[in-house]
């Protein structure tokens, strides 16, 4: 770590990776400080707090959080329960943010980093200057701190992905802001319940938050007449689009990936393959999706919008950040989480060597690191920032070493639904496929036989 060792180490967000930083940090003697920019921990989780996670309880702490929170009397959750992002808010994220008392600074968002003295294109002296964090807090009044290193475990929950397939917002796509969202949405609460009720809804996307969205609405099928999903997909549909099934060693993962077949196959939601957005269109109060080739989703009443998310390094502009130009992702980590190559499982664990940039004492972790790859795991950010912390203490032994096995096989992207709570192991087995993946020329509406090929797909966005 550069000049300033009795500076703190800021780390920016309150979510799982950025506690677990920083109770990394305390347990070695490091002063931390955490800028939350909610009124409480992990706001991003309990955005989605409806959702059940894939993932046990065995899979969601972190060693050094929980000895943090040994001495406050905390006690751990059943660690085979499957929690929704809600109870890993609150009977785990809080209590640790809790544990970590005044360092977690609330209603405080970072505008800037820089260092001290130095704008992005000066030379002369830089690495031995601190950082200089400019903070934006609830009373409208900024704030300006210094800190010796910068650890950034924003997240990417703030920028979804747009409905346009170029990575663009599709023609018409912001003047329907009303009727298109880019959340799972929550079927039980009434108001979000009548809003997809009896209604025909575009689910546009093919990772695991659009599974969840295809299962809740086949479920709101079962209940309410008329409710019917439009499942739309850039790509064509083969039998590893639904992920490991029975094969993946997560099965809520793999279960997750089988609801959204059932979907289908149930006839509560149609696919709609090779069907690139260009444009949203409104006709006597119905919209319709325009494809590239001028195909048409038509006689739509709402769209949900799940084509994954996107960092924000706006804040960050004044540094020297060492990013991939795909996935906007720390150029040593980005081979190893190339979605085209690498599920969940097969991504090496990493640490501050990976995650370094030619700003030293500058760390990208959690989702933030990943950029556009939806491959992330919980276990993978916490590998991140211990590594990080034992490097910044001097323990480069410890930063070096691997201290995780990952889970592997299937497809990875986010939080699902899971019927049962409690992890079971009879889950069916599923045959691996290693084709993957084209498109139809032309866009196909396809309903699957329940016949259809289950497969584990090495790929992150689905086939």
């Amino acid at each position: 770590m550069s000049e300033g060792h009795a500076l703190p180490i800021l780390v920016i967000g309150a979510g799982p990776i950025g506690l677990a930083a920083a109770a990394h940090l305390t347990g070695r003697g490091l002063d931390v400080i955490v800028a939350e920019s909610g009124p409480a921990a992990a706001g991003a989780v309990r955005g989605w707090g409806h959702v059940r996670l894939f993932s046990t309880w065995s899979e969601l702490i972190d060693p050094a959080a929980e000895k943090l929170l040994a001495p406050t009397g905390w006690t751990r959750p059943d660690q085979a329960v499957y929690p929704t992002g809600a109870d890993w808010a609150e009977q785990y994220l809080q209590p640790l943010a809790d544990a970590l008392g005044a360092k977690v600074r609330y209603h405080t968002t970072v505008t800037g980093v820089a260092r001290a003295g130095r704008d992005r294109i000066v030379d002369a002296g830089r690495t031995g200057q601190p950082f200089t964090v400019h903070l934006a807090t609830a009373d409208g009044t900024g704030q300006r701190l210094t800190a010796a290193a910068v650890i950034d475990a924003s997240g990417t929950w703030s920028t979804p992905g747009p409905l346009g397939a170029d990575g663009l917002p599709a023609i018409g796509e912001k003047t329907h802001t009303a009727r298109i969202s880019y959340r799972v949405p929550d079927l039980k609460d009434p108001a979000v319940r009548a809003r997809y009720a009896g209604k025909r809804t575009a689910v546009v996307g093919s990772g695991a938050s659009a599974f969840t969205a295809l299962a809740a609405l086949a479920d709101l099928a079962q209940q309410e007449r008329g409710t019917h999903a439009v499942w739309v997909l850039r790509r064509g549909i083969t039998g590893s689009t639904f992920g490991g099934g029975g094969s993946d060693q997560l099965p809520a993962r793999g279960a997750l990936g089988q609801a959204a077949k059932t979907a289908v196959d149930n006839g509560h939601a149609t696919a709609l393959t090779g069907f690139r957005t260009t444009a949203v269109e409104e006709t006597d109060g119905r919209l319709a999706l325009v494809s590239d080739g001028g195909a048409r989703a038509e006689d739509l009443d709402e769209v949900i919008v799940l084509t994954g998310l996107r960092p924000d390094h706006s804040f960050l502009s004044e540094l020297r950040l060492g990013l991939d130009e795909r996935l906007q992702a720390p150029v040593a980590l980005a081979p190893l989480i190339d979605p085209n190559q690498h599920s969940c499982g097969t991504v090496y664990p990493h640490g501050a060597a990976e995650l370094t940039h030619p700003e030293s004492d500058v760390y990208l972790v959690g989702m933030k690191s990943y950029g556009r790859a939806p491959t992330f795991l919980a276990m993978t950010g916490y590998e991140q920032v211990r590594s990080i912390a034992a490097h910044l203490a001097g323990d480069h032994d410890a930063a070096a070493r691997v201290e995780l096995t990952l889970p592997e096989t299937g497809v990875c992207g986010g939080a699902g639904l899971f019927d049962q709570p409690r992890a079971t192991s009879d889950e069916p087995q599923a045959a691996h496929d290693g084709g993957c993946c084209s498109a139809p020329a032309a866009p196909q509406l396809i309903t699957l036989g329940t016949g259809a090929p289950k497969a584990a797909c090495s790929t992150s966005g689905g086939c």
